[in-house]
């Protein structure tokens, strides 16, 4: 059965002109990054997303968010592209598929070699300020941590700078309006270790006309879907790949 879903899906790939993917956190727990929700094992396990990663606590507590919740944005940085991400590149490159929309923060598309990636939660590369919206690297936000500077100053306007991150309360960025127009016209949505649980994400696959979703578990959006693959992202992603090639000869 796996066989013959992994054959399907190449050919699903391989018959699109217009393929987008859409990726969540299991796509990067390859990588040593842990999820957020999954029993036992979920980062939010062991931490209140809202006492860690909120837009109240950012503005209201900000020496309570710099000492816990930016430290785990920090150690995102830490982690290195999987297969998975190599091969998503490697599709993108050979014209497969058009693009990359993640909920995923870790940047890890674009360190493996993605060029259009939309990151619809943002990204921990960079920081702005909340004023007047001057941009500046993740670290230059951290060496003013580190100097006990908190909140970190714009030195443009004096305001706070904050990561370019979406917390929790905070409004969704540009990026998700044009991935919601993407996939409105898209042939083909590939859904990529995501538990689909989070909104409005996860109403992109019912706008796709065909989808495939690769996921370890069960998603509530698998009836969906025109095929659903259980395994490894790395593993699967690398077995359609290679399948692609196959029926293309090459």
């Amino acid at each position: 059965m796996l066989k013959d879903n992994i054959k399907i899906a190449a050919q699903m790939i391989n018959n699109s002109s217009n393929t987008w993917v859409l990726t969540g956190a299991g796509m990067s727990t390859e990588s040593g990054i842990p999820d957020f929700r999954t029993p036992n094992s979920g980062l939010w396990e062991k931490i209140d997303p809202m006492e860690a990663l909120s837009r109240n606590v950012l503005y209201n507590n900000p020496t309570k968010f710099y000492k816990t919740g930016y430290c785990i944005l920090t150690q995102m940085s830490d982690f290195q592209p999987n297969e998975g991400h190599v091969v998503l590149a490697k599709l993108e490159e050979k014209g497969y598929i058009n693009g990359i929309i993640t909920q995923n923060i870790d940047n890890l598309h674009i360190r493996a070699g993605s060029k259009n990636v939309l990151e619809v939660h943002g990204n921990t590369r960079t920081g702005s300020c909340t004023d007047c919206n001057y941009k500046v690297e993740l670290k230059y936000l951290t060496k003013k941590i580190q100097n006990n500077e908190i909140p970190p100053k714009c030195e443009q306007c004096g305001s706070s700078l904050r990561p370019d991150v979406v917390l929790f309360g905070d409004q969704l960025p540009k990026e998700f309006d044009k991935a919601w127009e993407i996939v409105n016209e898209c042939e083909l949505l590939i859904v990529i270790g995501s538990s689909l649980t989070v909104s409005p994400v996860n109403y992109l696959p019912q706008i796709s006309p065909k989808v495939i979703i690769i996921n370890l578990d069960k998603t509530h959006y698998d009836s969906y879907a025109d095929i659903v693959i259980r395994g490894k992202a790395g593993t699967v992603l690398n077995k359609i790949f290679n399948s692609i090639q196959m029926e293309n000869n090459l």
